[in-house]
């Protein structure tokens, strides 16, 4: 199985009750969902993310499974969780990648298309 067997679905949303935009605090919330479109199960080892704000300013976060969890995902099924960011500015950039493993052992990279961090109504 190779990484085009797996759907990644990223929903932001932008979290007003938890910013402070006169401190330059923005919190956003995002529901992604991984899809296992392929014929085996895969469990989801890590994750790898690049973050960048409006100012250029790019974080990296790497770390093990995702939410405290290190999820299988049986062929045909789904797993989604929510997770949050916080940025310096109204406006962001995310994008990455999971690693997952095959019953097999062998790992592959399944790539997070990059998906907008906005204010509601910011950008038309």
């Amino acid at each position: 199985m190779s990484a085009a067997a797996i759907h990644i679905s990223p929903v932001p949303r932008y979290l007003a009750e938890r910013s402070s935009p006169e401190d330059d605090h923005y919190v956003f919330a995002y529901t992604i969902t991984i899809a296992n479109q392929g014929d085996e199960r895969v469990t989801l080892i890590s994750r790898r993310w690049l973050i960048t704000d409006a100012n250029g300013k790019r974080v990296e976060v790497e770390g093990s499974g995702v939410v405290g969890e290190q999820p299988a995902i049986a062929a045909g099924d789904d797993y989604t969780y929510t997770s949050g960011v916080s940025l310096e500015t109204p406006v962001g950039v995310m994008e990455g990648f999971y690693t997952l493993r095959r019953d097999d052992g062998s790992e592959f990279e399944a790539p997070i298309p990059a998906f907008r961090l906005a204010l509601p109504n910011l950008i038309n």
